[in-house]
């Protein structure tokens, strides 16, 4: 949803602001009033080509920064969005203060914003998106149909890739087979693992240091137990202290946590003993560790760096070798892996399709029946389903589907990009949307000509389905309708002021107060701001 926009030198406009409300907001003024700039700032702001023209006369840069608050998103400040376009063509773009690029701001902002009305800018127009509002209109019938196909899918899709893989293997080069059976041969030779090569690593140096480490544990030990070593010297302190304690009893504690030190290096003394009697100083043993660690660190040193590496070189090569002495069975398995994901898939297909042929025309019907209430002469919206060859399917579906227009009941059917009328787009578009409700991607809807040649029982119809999508829609329209302004919780009008002196005019943008759309609906009434035309207006806008 578009919260604010604040715009500079577009166009005529020279610095505007548009608070838009969370429903609906109009944008009236006279032709020629700049209008047309206000919709040239949103378009750069979601994403569109920037021109040069865009930028005020005399200025040296347009700029246009708005707050949106994104569906589905936990960002209770929003995010802002600021797009510069400088007088030679040239575009920035930055996103929450960061640097991003055209393409990042239409995905991530562009994607909330319908401009409809305007060709270059409708998810309608483009049948890549047709499937998408379908899909989300009809609901849990199509999801769950879609899903199983989806699952299928990408099972076909990694059995092929696999078949692929083990047909590719099996034509393997013979020098590539060979290496790879060398490689098998020279790594089973040694049998390495992981394990093996750590326990090794940290054992052989204590095998190879076993008499420096017994000589070292034999002083310890005769160190803390033999004849004045630490645990008599302590033990004497300790007959000394008990003695000095019957006299004097503040030396309890020193007396305990001597006892506590004795207990420790009994038991210490006792552990570097034990160690000094299990070093093993068998010399073949010492050998063989040496002799095994040289075969890891040749294995290493071609195959490594790490013995992991090692391990998985091997994998890998013997894959190679069974692939190519399997080849015939394992191409085999893999045909039928294929063959079965191929059967299921299209089963998930004929499910999808079913699903949604379904589910469209009742779709058409309800988009129509808002295009009867608008009364677009015996228009409608047609489903076009094109099954599809199985290497044109996606992952979206087994068959091509795209809105068409039909002008009247006798005439054909024609995609919706081949409408003629900016008028009749926009009012398909307002169907579309009304029919899609909250389930519509879309958070912001903006409309210019929707209004187009339309008057009496239209205007009214027109008004009453506006009112209608903005309860679950943010809905911009720009106007001339009197009956969809009174409508809006927020009003907007256009001026064009121009200066005595012959300088450039300039578009101003101002929120109307109740006075204000009572003037101003009264102008889109008659004219004029007669007493007659602004009881009128009150009347409409409920304030009589």
């Amino acid at each position: 949803m578009l919260d604010e926009l604040h715009v500079k030198n577009v166009a005529l406009i020279r610095d505007a602001s548009f608070v838009p409300s969370s429903g609906l907001t109009v944008i009236t003024g006279e032709t020629g009033s700049g209008k047309t700039a206000l919709l040239s700032a949103i378009k750069l702001l979601v994403g569109e080509r920037a021109d040069a023209a865009t930028v005020r006369e005399g200025e040296s840069a347009a700029s246009v920064e708005g707050r949106f608050f994104l569906r589905g998103e936990d960002a209770p400040d929003g995010h802002v969005a600021v797009r510069k376009v400088s007088a030679d063509g040239r575009s920035r773009v930055s996103i929450d203060g960061s640097m991003a690029t055209v393409g990042q701001l239409a995905s991530r902002i562009g994607s909330s914003v319908d401009l409809c009305g305007q060709h270059e800018h409708q998810r309608l127009l483009k049948a890549s998106g047709h499937l998408a509002m379908l899909d989300a209109w009809a609901g849990e019938d199509v999801a769950a149909a879609l899903a199983s196909y989806k699952s299928a899918f990408a099972a076909a899709t990694e059995a092929k890739a696999e078949l692929e893989r083990v047909q590719e293997a099996s034509r393997a080069s013979s020098a590539q087979l060979e290496e790879a059976r060398f490689i098998v041969q020279r790594i089973d030779e040694v049998s390495p693992s992981v394990e093996e090569y750590e326990e090794i690593r940290q054992e052989l140096p204590r095998v190879e240091n076993a008499e420096a480490l017994a000589q070292a544990a034999d002083a310890a030990y005769w160190g803390l137990s033999g004849d004045g070593g630490a645990v008599s010297s302590l033990n004497n302190a300790i007959m000394q202290l008990e003695y000095m304690q019957k006299m004097d009893p503040t030396l309890s504690s020193a007396c305990e946590a001597l006892s506590e030190a004795s207990y420790i290096l009994e038991d210490a003394a006792r552990d570097v003993r034990a160690y000094r009697d299990g070093i093993d100083h068998d010399p073949t043993s010492f050998a063989r560790l040496q002799e095994r660690m040289s075969a890891f660190q040749g294995l290493m040193r071609t195959y490594g760096p790490r013995m992991e590496d090692v391990v998985e070189r091997r994998e890998r090569a013997a894959d190679l070798v069974s692939s190519v002495d399997d080849a015939q069975e394992r191409v085999a398995q893999a045909v039928q892996a294929l063959d079965e994901a191929e059967e299921v898939l299209a089963l998930k297909a004929a499910d999808l399709d079913a699903a949604r042929s379904a589910a469209a025309p009742l779709f058409a019907e309800r988009v129509n029946a808002f295009m009867d209430r608008l009364e677009m002469g015996g228009a409608g919206l047609v489903c076009q389903f094109v099954p599809l060859d199985r290497e044109k399917w996606t992952s979206a579906g087994p068959s091509k589907f795209e809105f068409a227009y039909r002008p009247s009941a006798s005439m054909t059917a024609r995609p919706l990009a081949r409408i003629a009328s900016g008028g009749e787009v926009s009012r398909v578009m307002l169907s579309v949307k009304a029919a899609l409700g909250a389930v519509d991607e879309g958070d912001t809807l903006m409309f210019d000509e929707v209004d187009a040649g339309v008057g009496g029982s239209v205007a009214l119809a027109l008004a009453d389905v506006l009112a209608d999508l903005a309860e679950t829609h943010q809905v911009i329209v720009v106007t001339h309708l009197a009956q969809v302004a009174v409508r809006a919780q927020t009003h907007y009008l256009v001026s064009k002021n121009v200066a005595e002196d012959g300088s450039i005019p300039e578009t101003t943008l101002t929120e109307l107060d109740e006075e204000g759309r009572v003037l101003e609906v009264a102008r889109m009434l008659s004219g004029n701001s007669s007493e007659a035309s602004c009881a009128h207006a009150k009347e409409m806008l409920g304030m009589a």
